[in-house]
């Protein structure tokens, strides 16, 4: 299936599913990568689901894509730009209405994967809208509090499920910080896996096998 021009730019795997609308699974990469980046894994996912890889709006220099700037500062330190996040929040929101019209999906199954910043915005977009999403596969990440959408905690989040998982030894990510994870989740009544992996910032094959286990009956 060739590409539609779209608001973000992505790349596509069609589904299997050949009557009614196939179910879809969103990918969005890490700080400074792209499309390519993720979609390595789509010819080994459930042949079920269309795989659309998508590419962060904000380009790098020299290369490489971001979904919002991390700056980093003598003085404050490394921070990140919730505002901007917050833009990339309504725009994967927006795009994912938008896909599902256009290629023809169904918006009641849509799955996000996310990788690192990736991951962030999966959770932020999953949280502040969940009537929109039904799994989220949360690779090496965390929950930004403050990029959800007010009002996030008075929505219905019984019928999200998450697998979030993140490397022990991680220099990226802090463990601790995607360890919150389970708690706050736990909170809002989402069904959730928390698992960790003895590897840095990046997804292990057995975290790739245990993954796509847990999506076996999420299609």
């Amino acid at each position: 299936m060739t590409t539609a021009p779209l608001s973000l730019e992505h790349l596509i795997r069609p589904s299997s599913v050949t009557e009614g609308k196939p179910p879809v699974l969103f990918m969005f990469h890490g700080y400074g990568s792209n499309e390519e980046d993720l979609f390595t894994f789509a010819p080994e996912l459930q042949p079920e689901f269309c795989v659309i890889s998508v590419r962060a709006p904000y380009p790098m220099q020299p290369f490489g894509n971001a979904w919002y700037a991390i700056n980093f500062d003598a003085q404050q330190g490394k921070w990140s730009d919730d505002e901007q996040a917050v833009q990339s929040r309504e725009k994967i929101v927006a795009f994912i209405d938008e896909a599902c019209e256009i290629y023809g999906l169904d918006k009641n199954k849509v799955t996000l994967l996310g990788f690192s910043q990736g991951t962030i915005l999966s959770y932020a977009v999953a949280l502040s809208y969940p009537e929109k999403i039904k799994n989220v596969v949360a690779l090496s990440g965390y929950i930004n509090e403050g990029i959800l959408k007010i009002g996030y905690k008075e929505k219905n989040h019984e019928n999200l499920k998450i697998y979030a998982s993140h490397g022990q030894v991680d220099q990226v990510i802090p463990p601790e910080w995607a360890q919150r994870a389970p708690e706050f989740l736990k909170k809002l009544g989402i069904e959730h896996v928390y698992e960790e992996f003895p590897v840095g910032h990046g997804v292990a094959p057995q975290n790739f096998h245990s993954f796509k286990k847990w999506l076996d009956d999420k299609i």
